[in-house]
C-alpha cells in the first residue's frame, strides 16, 4: 500500500513540475509578446483596415479599459503560440514513461510536424481566408452605413479564425501518429470520408464568421484535402508497420 502510495505521490509530483514549467514558458513567451503588443495588433487588423472605407481605415475602442484587455488578450495567445512547443513537450515527456520506446520516437517526431502544421494552418487562414471573408463582411449592404470597427472585435474574430485553422491543419499529423500507433488504419478512415465531407462543411460554417457559402468551402475544401493527405500518410504508415512486423521474427530467429 505504501509503495502505491509513493508511486501516485510520485507521478503527482512529476505532474506538479511538468505544470510548472509549462507555466513559465506561457507567462515568459506572454511577458515576451506584450512588449510588441503594438506590433501584434497591426498586424492582426491589417487585414481589416486594409478594406475598411469611409473613416480612414481607424479602429476604435468605445470602452476604457478595451484596448489593454486587448494587449492583454493578445499577448496571451502570441505567448502561448511561443510556448507551444515547450508545452507539447512537457506533455509528451509526462506520458512518455508509460509509453514503449516505439511510441516514444513516434510522439517525439510528432512535436516538429505539429508545429509546422499549426503555422500553415495560421498562415492559410490570414493570407487565403481572412481577405475574401473581411471583403465580404465590410461590403455587405455598402451605403447603409459606414464601418467603425472595434479593434477588440476585429481581434477577437481574427484570433478564433487563426487559431481553429491552426488546429484543423494538425489533422493529417494526427491520423498519421494514430496510425503509427495502431489505434486507427487506412481502410477504416477510408471509410469515415462520406461523414467527414458533411464535418468539413459543418466545421467550414463555425469556423468562418459569415454565411457566405463561398467563405466556407474556403475552409471545407482544405479540410477535405487534409484529411485525405491523412489517409495517404496512414497507408504509408500502415505499410511500414507491416513491412516491421515482417522483419522482426527473422532478427529473433537470428
Amino acid at each position: 500500500m505504501n509503495d502505491h502510495q509513493l508511486t501516485i505521490f510520485q507521478h503527482l509530483g512529476e505532474l506538479r513540475r511538468r505544470v510548472i514549467i509549462s507555466v513559465l514558458a506561457l507567462l515568459v513567451g506572454s511577458a515576451v509578446s506584450f512588449a510588441f503588443f503594438r506590433q501584434l495588433i497591426e498586424l492582426l487588423v491589417r487585414p481589416a483596415k486594409d478594406l475598411q472605407t469611409g473613416v480612414g481605415g481607424q479602429l476604435v475602442y468605445t470602452e476604457v479599459t478595451e484596448l489593454l484587455t486587448t494587449s492583454i488578450k493578445v499577448s496571451f495567445v502570441a505567448g502561448f503560440i511561443i510556448a507551444f512547443p515547450v508545452i507539447l513537450y512537457q506533455v509528451v515527456m509526462f506520458l512518455a514513461p508509460g509509453l514503449t520506446r516505439k511510441e516514444k520516437r513516434y510522439l517525439i517526431a510528432f512535436l516538429p510536424g505539429a508545429l509546422v502544421a499549426f503555422v500553415a494552418g495560421v498562415a492559410f487562414g490570414y493570407f487565403i481566408l481572412t481577405p475574401p471573408a473581411l471583403h465580404f463582411l465590410l461590403t455587405f449592404g455598402g451605403g447603409v452605413a459606414v464601418p467603425m470597427i472595434k479593434v477588440s472585435n476585429i481581434v477577437n474574430l481574427m484570433v478564433r479564425l487563426l487559431f481553429w485553422m491552426g488546429i484543423a491543419f494538425e489533422t493529417p499529423i494526427v491520423m498519421y501518429l494514430l496510425a503509427q500507433l495502431g489505434v486507427v488504419n487506412a481502410r477504416r478512415l477510408a471509410r469515415f470520408r462520406r461523414y467527414w465531407l458533411v464535418v468539413a462543411f459543418i466545421l467550414g460554417a463555425i469556423i468562418t464568421p459569415t454565411f457566405d457559402p463561398v467563405n466556407q468551402a474556403l475552409v471545407a475544401v482544405p479540410l477535405l484535402a487534409l484529411y485525405e493527405l491523412g489517409i495517404l500518410l496512414a497507408r504509408l504508415a500502415g505499410r511500414g508497420r507491416r513491412s516491421s512486423e515482417a522483419i522482426t521474427p527473422v532478427g529473433r530467429a537470428d
